[in-house]
């Protein structure tokens, strides 16, 4: 069964389908995200909230950017193995070295973080997503983002709605 992209329709409340809502999943993950399997110096930065217990670090696991959404943190990895049935917290790697797992747990945060806020347009999607480049907090990754966006739109013949950025929006924390 192939992928079947249908003419852009605006569900009621606002919410993308078709080639909208397909240009809104390709653009957060960047072109260049597919050639890298885990976050570039991913290693070296501490992505564990220790006070969350639900979700607790393990010792010696890092839970940096991997994936074709670079899934990250680890109150995501958790309940993303949870979900597709991996142990994210204790082999977190699994996303890097399994492509199925790797996609599916990029699916897993498109659904859980980002589906939501679709309607709200691109710009909500990147904040989703990327929360910490709002704001000014990279405003290249946020302009390569919209431009991604934009450009994939064009491709598809629909129109990229209002909202395309997140810089006025307050940066939220997790």
């Amino acid at each position: 069964m192939g992928l079947s992209v249908k003419p852009a329709v605006v569900a009621p409340g606002g919410t993308p389908s078709g080639k909208s809502l397909l240009s809104l999943l390709m653009s957060p993950m960047r072109p260049d995200y597919f050639c890298y399997i885990e976050e570039i110096d991913g290693a070296s930065k501490n992505y564990c909230q220790e006070e969350n217990t639900q979700y607790p670090c393990v010792p010696g696991e890092g839970y940096y950017g991997r994936g074709p959404i670079q899934l990250s943190w680890n109150y995501n990895y958790g309940p993303a193995g949870q979900s597709i049935g991996f142990d994210g917290l204790n082999n977190p790697e699994t996303v890097a070295n399994d492509a199925v797992v790797s996609f599916k747990t990029a699916f897993w945060f498109w659904m859980n973080n980002v589906h939501s806020v679709i309607g709200q347009g691109f710009g909500a999607t990147i904040r989703a997503i990327n929360g910490g480049e709002c704001g000014g907090g990279n405003t290249p990754a946020v302009n390569a983002r919209v431009g991604y966006f934009k450009d994939y739109c064009s491709q598809f013949g629909v129109s990229p709605g209002d909202n395309l950025s997140c810089y006025a929006k307050k940066i939220f924390s997790i």
